[in-house]
C-alpha cells in the first residue's frame, strides 16, 4: 500500500499540469501532501480487512460504504471531485455512474489480500461499483488490481501488458515519449489507466515508475497512485522513501498500514 500512497504524496506536487514535464525533480518537495487517493487508499484497505478475505459481496459493499464516508467525513478537504465528496457527505449510499479514475487509485489493497486472480479481479469490481459503476470505472479497478496480482506473483513485465491488453482492451502501444507531448490533467479511466500503465511497463525500479509519472505529467498524484502500486508490488518499496512518506502520515492512517502489512505478511 506504501506504493500507492508514496505515489500519491510525490505527485500532488504536481497536479493539475502544475510541473514541467521532467525527470528531473526532488521527489519530495515543499507542495508534497497526501490527498483523497491516500485516505481512499486506506478507507478500501480497512473495509476489506473488516469484511475479511471470504466475505460475500453484500458484506464487503456494506463495509466499503461504511468506510469511504468513514474516512471521508474524517478527510473532508483532501481534493474529492465534487460528486464524490456529495456521496460521501450524503445519507445516500447509491452509486452515481462515475467512470473517474478514482477507482483505480484506491484499490491496491484488492491486489493483494487474494489467492486468485478471478478473486482479486471480483472484489476489485465491487470496491468500483459501490460509487464508480460505469463499466469504465469498474475496469479501471479491475486492470489496476490484476496487475498488481500479478506483478506480486512475480508475472513478467510483457505478460502483465498482454494480459492487461487482452484482457481490458487498453492500448498500451503508444511509448512514453509519445504520449507526453500532448498529455494534460484529465481525471477518467479511459485518458489515464493506459498512461499509468505504461509508466510502469517503461520503468526499471519503483523511483523510476514515479520519475515516469512526472515526465508525461498529467493528473500525477492519481497516476502515481496506480503505477506505484504495481510497481511497488513488482519491485518493492525503497525503505528510506517508506521513511519519508511516514512523515507526511497521520497516526490514524498508519495504523492501518501497520495493520495491512500484518494481515499480508
Amino acid at each position: 500500500m506504501y506504493g500507492a500512497i508514496t505515489g500519491d504524496i510525490i505527485g500532488s506536487q504536481f497536479e493539475f499540469d502544475k510541473g514541467n514535464k521532467s525527470r528531473e525533480f526532488e521527489l519530495f518537495g515543499k507542495r508534497c501532501k497526501y490527498t483523497d487517493d491516500t485516505v481512499m487508499t486506506i478507507a478500501v484497505a480497512e473495509a476489506l480487512m473488516d469484511a475479511g478475505r471470504d466475505a460475500d459481496e453484500k458484506t464487503i459493499k456494506d463495509k466499503l460504504i461504511s468506510s469511504l464516508k468513514k474516512w471521508g467525513q474524517r478527510y473532508p478537504y483532501a481534493g474529492y471531485g465534487n460528486r464524490f465528496k456529495a456521496w460521501v457527505l450524503s445519507d445516500k449510499s447509491e452509486p452515481y455512474g462515475s467512470y473517474g479514475n478514482g477507482s483505480a487509485m484506491r484499490v491496491s489493497a484488492a491486489g493483494w489480500l487474494y489467492d486468485s486472480i478471478e478473486r482479486t479481479r471480483e472484489v476489485a469490481r465491487w470496491t468500483a461499483e459501490i460509487t464508480h459503476n460505469h463499466p469504465e470505472g469498474i475496469k479501471g479497478a479491475e486492470s489496476a488490481a490484476a496487475a498488481i496480482f500479478m506483478a506480486r506473483h512475480g508475472a513478467a513485465l510483457k505478460d502483465i501488458s498482454e494480459y492487461i491488453e487482452n484482457e481490458f482492451g487498453y492500448d498500451l502501444s503508444r511509448t512514453l515519449d509519445e504520449i507526453r507531448p500532448g498529455y494534460h490533467h484529465v481525471e477518467d479511466c479511459m485518458q489515464t489507466m493506459p498512461e499509468a500503465f505504461t509508466c510502469f511497463l517503461e520503468a526499471s525500479s519503483y523511483e523510476e515508475c514515479i520519475r515516469n509519472i512526472m515526465y508525461i505529467g498529467g493528473d500525477t498524484d492519481t497516476l502515481a497512485a496506480i503505477a506505484g502500486a504495481i510497481a511497488e508490488a513488482y519491485w518493492g518499496m525503497p525503505e528510506d522513501l517508506i521513511c519519508k512518506a511516514n512523515e507526511y502520515l497521520t497516526d490514524d492512517i498508519k495504523n492501518v498500514i501497520t495493520r495491512f502489512e500484518k494481515e499480508i505478511a
